[in-house]
């Protein structure tokens, strides 16, 4: 089926594999992917190392506060309340009308404890009380691109504010040669958090094609060696950047400011940048 929502022509194919599985596409680009028998599992390259952060962010099956910064087909909130049963969340999604046709097409279980509110979410950020949430994922991208104002030191600290101590920061970021964006985005979460990694594919990190990255940010030591593990065993497997070999990954490049924010760089033609 075919419809249009505020940010283009959304579209639900049917996955050949699995019965009452489906691929939203926004645009002819493919944004996210649900199964409604099986939420925990998670299709998407980046959604998979999503997951791999949601799991390792407290013991196994303990109820999370999360924020989630864009919805889509809200698969990362349906992977926390299916991993995690009584967790707490709230997503912030700017598109109305994508948020009416996920709720109507994919409805969510009437046990599980998500709000959703449609919204700008930096704005939407701005009314969470200090200190909310254990966990909170951006992925935010409008005409494939991440709006500037959702990339600068201000919004990480505005991130920082809602998270309660020990709590995790994680977002989905897409970039391409030379890296630019994605250097710079490192270098603003290293100005904000004390621990921080990267995983992307090899060859993404390389800077030999376009691809998403996903950052994990946080004021306690994260859990290098496990997500090593896990992202490696990944079927495309992800390589993980931390430490020292993570900051000279920046090759020296600044934090970004509300005043010197611009949107993340345009996909070359033909890529899906989320798959």
């Amino acid at each position: 089926m075919s419809e249009p929502v505020d940010g283009g022509l959304a579209q639900l194919l049917p996955d050949p594999d699995r019965p009452r599985a489906w691929t939203l596409l926004l645009d002819g680009a493919p944004q996210s992917h649900v199964d409604l028998d099986d939420p925990a599992h998670l299709d998407f390259e980046y959604q998979r190392r999503l997951g791999h952060l949601i799991d390792l962010a407290a013991p196994p099956g303990r109820p999370l506060r999360a924020l989630h910064l864009g919805g889509g087909a809200l698969t990362l909130a349906r992977y926390v309340a299916a991993t995690r049963p009584r967790s707490t969340q709230q997503v912030i999604e700017v598109d109305a009308a994508l948020v009416a046709l996920v709720r109507r097409e994919l409805p969510l279980e009437g046990t599980w404890r998500i709000r959703v509110r449609a919204g700008d979410a930096r704005a939407g950020l701005a009314r969470i009380p200090d200190g909310w949430a254990d966990l909170v994922v951006a992925d935010v991208f409008s005409g494939a691109r991440t709006p500037a104002h959702l990339t600068s030191v201000e919004f990480l600290a505005e991130i920082r504010r809602v998270l309660c101590p020990g709590g995790l920061y994680t977002a989905n970021l897409a970039d391409g040669p030379p890296l630019a964006h994605l250097r710079a985005q490192v270098a603003t979460a290293a100005g904000t958090f004390p621990e921080l990694c990267l995983v992307a594919d090899p060859a993404v990190l390389r800077g030999r094609r376009f691809g998403n990255a996903v950052l994990a940010a946080s004021d306690r030591e994260l859990p290098i060696a496990e997500l090593t593990r896990r992202a490696a065993g990944d079927p495309h497997p992800g390589r993980v950047e931390h430490g020292r070999t993570l900051i000279d990954f920046t090759g020296g490049a600044t934090p970004v400011t509300d005043a010197t924010a611009t949107p993340s760089p345009q996909p070359p033609a033909r890529v899906f940048h989320r798959r």
